[in-house]
């Protein structure tokens, strides 16, 4: 995780500096490359299973076919 926090943080960096050294277009391209990396690591945070998180409430079991309904 944090080698992946350090890559966000690099792009960052070097769209900052491309765009005081006057290149816009690389500095926004530098940009959308970080949000990418941000997207990236939000998703495998969630879907890890080390490192995501549950939502009991959406967690469903399956339950047996031949149960009886109570009623």
């Amino acid at each position: 995780m944090e080698p992946m926090m350090a890559a966000i943080y690099a792009t960052l960096l070097i769209a900052f500096v491309l765009d005081l050294l006057g290149h816009q277009r690389f500095a926004v391209r530098s940009l959308f490359i970080s949000l990418a990396l941000c997207i990236l690591l939000f998703l495998w945070e969630i879907y890890s299973p080390v490192y995501g998180f549950r939502m009991p409430w959406l967690q469903v079991e399956v339950a047996p076919l031949s149960a009886p309904f109570a009623g």
